[in-house]
C-alpha cells in the first residue's frame, strides 16, 4: 500500500517540486497540499495521512506549531519538518513538538523519500550532516536536565545500537555495521524505546546525548 502524504509549504513552486519528487516514488502518494500551517492541520484531521511534510516557516501557524497540534489529536501521524535554514532552534523545537524527521531542502530526492518512509513506520531520520552537531548542542543547552536512567539496564548490544542511532544511522546501516539481521536491529531499537521511555529514534538519540553516552 502507498504511504499517504500531505505536503505543506507556503511557496507554490516548492510545494509542486516536493509533490513531484514524492509522487515519482512507487510507494508514496501525495493526498493533499497546503499553503499554511492551519490548512495543513485541517487537511490532516480530515484525510488522516500516514505522514505530513511541513516547512518550518509558514503563515498562520508555522510547521513547529502544526506538528505540536497534530501530536495532540493524531500522534500516529508521522511528521517530517523540512527547512532551508540550518538553525539549531528549529531542530530543537521540531523534536520537542514530536517530529520524526528533520531535513534541509537541499537533502535530495533519495533522502527525502527515506525520511518519509521512516516516519511512516514510526522511525525517525535527521539530515546526517546536522545530526551529531545538533544533538550535541541540544544536550549542552540543558546542562541541568536530569540524567534519566533506563527502566532496565541496557545490554552491551543495546549500548552499541544506541550509539549508532545517536549517530543518525538507519536500521539497515546498523545491521550492516554490527553484522546482525535487520529484524534483530529493529528488535534492539524497540527494546531501547521501551527501556528509556522514548517515542521514536530521535528521542533515543537525544537521550544518548543527555546521559553523556555520546559527546561532540
Amino acid at each position: 500500500m502507498s504511504i499517504r502524504v500531505i505536503v505543506a509549504d507556503d511557496q507554490e513552486i516548492v510545494r509542486t517540486g516536493l509533490r513531484m519528487i514524492l509522487e515519482a516514488q512507487p510507494d508514496i502518494e501525495v493526498v493533499g497540499v497546503a499553503a499554511d500551517g492551519l490548512q495543513a492541520v485541517e487537511l490532516a484531521r480530515d484525510l488522516r495521512p500516514d505522514v505530513c511534510l511541513f516547512d518550518v516557516r509558514m503563515p498562520g501557524i508555522d510547521g513547529i506549531e502544526a506538528t505540536r497540534r497534530l501530536a495532540g489529536f493524531a500522534p500516529s501521524i508521522g511528521v517530517v519538518v523540512i527547512t532551508t535554514f540550518d538553525h539549531d532552534d528549529y531542530v530543537y523545537a521540531a523534536l520537542k513538538a514530536g517530529a520524526r524527521g528533520f531535513l534541509l531542502k537541499d537533502a535530495g530526492p533519495e533522502l527525502l523519500a527515506q525520511a518519509i518512509r521512516s516516519a511512516a513506520t514510526g522511525d525517525a531520520l535527521i539530515a546526517p550532516r546536522v545530526t551529531a552537531r545538533l544533538l550535541s548542542a541540544f544536550a549542552a543547552s540543558r546542562p541541568d536536565a536530569p540524567r534519566a536512567q533506563p527502566k532496565e539496564p541496557l545490554t552491551a548490544r543495546e549500548e552499541e545500537v544506541l550509539l549508532r542511532v545517536a549517530g543518525g544511522l538507519t536500521n539497515t546501516e546498523i545491521a550492516d555495521m554490527l553484522h546482525i539481521s535487520l529484524s534483530t536491529a529493529k528488535s534492539h531499537v524497540a527494546s531501547l524505546m521501551t527501556k528509556i521511555g522514548a517515542r521514536n529514534r530521535v528521542e533515543i538519540a537525544i537521550w544518548a546525548w543527555e546521559t553523556g553516552r555520546v559527546r561532540g
